[in-house]
C-alpha cells in the first residue's frame, strides 16, 4: 500500500489526560461534591459544545463557573481546566522515526484551552508535525465526517493513502467510512503490528 500520510489523535495517544485533575482542583472552590462536579462538567453537552467551537474560552469559562458554583478567577479556572496531560513515551519516541518517510498529521477533538496547553508542553514532538486539525478551530469533531475532511485536505493525498490512529473505536470507524485505514491504538506493539501490515516503515 502507497501509504503517505499518518494522522495521530493526541488524547490517551500521543499525550494521556486525566479529567480528575480539574476536578481535585476546582472542588476546593465550589460548594458542590467533587462527584457533581465532575459530572456537570464532563457527563454534559459543556465540553462537547466547546470542543465543537460552538462556546468561546469566555463563554466556556463563565459556563463553568454558573454550571460549578465555583468562586475564583477565571485564571485559577482556566488553569485547572488546560493543565491534565502527560507523555506517552511510546508514541513519543516512535513519531521521529516515522517522521522521514511520511507526513505526519494530528487530528484532535480538543479545545482552545487544551490545546494552547498541549501544544507548547509537547513542542518539541508536535514540531515534527506537518500539520494540525483541531475540532474547535475546524468546527466539527470526530467522528463526523467533516472532520475526516479537513484532515484529508491538510494531507495533501488520497483517503486511501492516510492511516488514521485513534484510541476511540468510533472514530476510526468515522475515518475508515470516509476512506481513511483506520487502527485503534492500545499498545505499542499492536500499532506497530497494524502498521506494519499496511507497509507502514517504523524505523
Amino acid at each position: 500500500m502507497d501509504i503517505k500520510t499518518l494522522i495521530f489523535d493526541f488524547g490517551n495517544v500521543v499525550g494521556f489526560f486525566d479529567h480528575r485533575l480539574t476536578t481535585t482542583r476546582l472542588v476546593r472552590y465550589s460548594t458542590l461534591s467533587a462527584e457533581t462536579l465532575h459530572a456537570n462538567l464532563f457527563a454534559s453537552e459543556l465540553e462537547d459544545d466547546y470542543e465543537a467551537g460552538r462556546l468561546t474560552t469566555m463563554e466556556f469559562v463563565q459556563e463553568i463557573r454558573r454550571v460549578c458554583l465555583v468562586d475564583c478567577t477565571d485564571e485559577v479556572i482556566a488553569t485547572a481546566w488546560a493543565d491534565i496531560f502527560a507523555p506517552n513515551p511510546d508514541i513519543c519516541d516512535l513519531i521521529p522515526r516515522l517522521k522521514p518517510h511520511y507526513r505526519l498529521l494530528l487530528g484532535s477533538n480538543t479545545n482552545e484551552l487544551h490545546s494552547l496547553h498541549f501544544l507548547k508542553q509537547f513542542e518539541s514532538t508536535l514540531r515534527l508535525f506537518d500539520a494540525i486539525v483541531l475540532s474547535y478551530a475546524v468546527g466539527a469533531r470526530k467522528p463526523q465526517a467533516a472532520f475526516f475532511q479537513h484532515c484529508v485536505k491538510a494531507a495533501s493525498c488520497e483517503p486511501s493513502q492516510c492511516v488514521f490512529i485513534d484510541d476511540l473505536e468510533a472514530n476510526v470507524a468515522g475515518a475508515r467510512a470516509c476512506g481513511l485505514h483506520g487502527i485503534v491504538y492500545k499498545e505499542l506493539k499492536d500499532l506497530q503490528a497494524e502498521l506494519h501490515r499496511l507497509g507502514v516503515r517504523c524505523e
